[in-house]
């Protein structure tokens, strides 16, 4: 028997979050399956819900931060992700001109009334600043002459320009109106994250309690050496209504943090990807949007070409960081898919309205040798990106 199983009468499929074994009808109505030998389980495909990433700059060329971005490269950014599992994204804009941020919000805003594809696959836009901490090491890549305090009619113009479409911001409570402006966000319904932030812990508790629901990145947007304690980092991990989201790719963080923040978060520990145009591309050296060279290596790495070897930024996707995580035996298959899939649309849900249709988003993968190997994915119930036609066969039930 072959390994695929699909057939116009549904297929069988092994639930990755729950270990069942499921039959997915052509409308992807689910029911449980009979109980299989083992030698026809191991023939079958494992099913997840569709990735969902948070925080993503841009992916195989495209750049969500330059002003030459249009519909066609964000179309085939959603193509791009969608055959690497992420049914989900939200377009991650950082600190720049007023005018380029604008303008790029509005790109995307009529980007998605274009294409269906968009509307649906976008579940907001990420703003990533520019109400942010200027200091050294905590501002990271972001423009310290672009970075300012929190402005709410500032917020409602950006606002405008995405028509309506913002729908996380990212911001340090170090700035002295941070509090009311955070508790404004969450009346307006956005998912209000805590990053790149030399934030007092009176000012760290004092924002959580004014509706800041995610640490962004944590362990990152932080200069190399700070305070024993106490420190931001502190506080966050101490607070256990908080998410926190996390790079694993390798790179960004050591795997005792990761093994750390995902045993005190529990599932309150998601994955995002924070990766650049730079993923997907192949290795080499390339100009980055900021002005500079950067070197992409083969295993990903990316880093500022002759700048000492500090990272550039991220280039692994979603995907790759599920299997970062199960490789490097930080979590199982279960709980990794987890924390990029149910983990944030458990978060997003909570806080921000997310179309019910998302949860009819699926991906079919095979898990070998290590590796996993995305065969179908599924769209508010149609298959939206196949690796190539599954033959037909008996119906594995029978």
């Amino acid at each position: 028997m072959e390994r695929q199983n699909r057939s116009d009468k549904g297929f069988l499929a092994i639930d990755c979050l729950s270990g069942q074994v499921l039959h997915y009808g052509v409308d992807l109505e689910i029911s449980k399956a009979g109980i299989l030998s083992g030698d026809n389980k191991s023939l079958l495909p494992y099913a997840g819900p569709g990735l969902i990433d948070l925080q993503i700059n841009g992916i195989n060329g495209i750049d969500f931060n330059s002003v030459s971005l249009n519909c066609e490269g964000l179309v085939s950014a959603a193509d791009y992700l969608l055959s690497k599992g992420v049914t989900t994204f939200f377009p991650t804009v950082i600190t720049n001109t007023e005018e380029n941020t604008r303008y790029i919000l509005s790109v995307i805003n009529n980007a998605c009334h274009e294409s269906p594809l968009l509307d649906q696959c976008i579940g907001g836009i990420h703003l990533e600043g520019p109400f942010i901490s200027p200091a050294d090491g905590y501002r990271g890549a972001h423009d310290k002459d672009l970075v300012r305090a929190p402005e709410w009619d500032l917020f409602l113009n950006y606002q405008n320009a995405s028509g309506g479409r913002i729908k996380i911001i990212t911001l340090s409570p170090e700035w002295e109106n941070s509090t009311g402006f955070i508790k404004k966000c969450r009346e307006e319904g956005l998912l209000v994250t805590i990053a790149h932030s030399r934030a007092t812990p009176v000012q760290v508790n004092e924002s959580v309690d004014a509706g800041v629901v995610l640490a962004s990145h944590i362990g990152n947007g932080l200069p190399l050496e700070i305070p024993r304690h106490p420190n931001v980092l502190w506080e966050i991990l101490a607070r256990e209504e908080i998410y926190t989201s996390l790079i694993a790719d390798g790179f960004h963080l050591p795997d005792s943090f990761i093994s750390v923040v995902t045993k005190v978060k529990k599932d309150r520990a998601i994955l995002v990807s924070d990766a650049t145009c730079f993923s997907g591309l192949p290795p080499g050296v390339y100009k980055s949007p900021i002005g500079s060279e950067v070197l992409l290596e083969a295993n990903g790495r990316l880093s500022m070409n002759n700048g000492r070897g500090l990272l550039a930024g991220a280039t692994r996707t979603l995907l790759e960081n599920v299997q970062y995580m199960v490789s490097n035996n930080l979590a199982d298959l279960r709980g990794a898919w987890y924390m990029a899939s149910a983990g944030p649309r458990r978060l997003i849900k909570e806080n921000i309205h997310l179309s019910e249709q998302g949860d009819m988003d699926l991906v079919l993968f095979n898990y070998e040798r290590g590796e996993i190997l995305v065969s179908e994915v599924f769209k508010n119930g149609k298959s939206a990106w196949r690796l190539h036609d599954w033959p037909q066969e008996d119906n594995l039930l029978d």
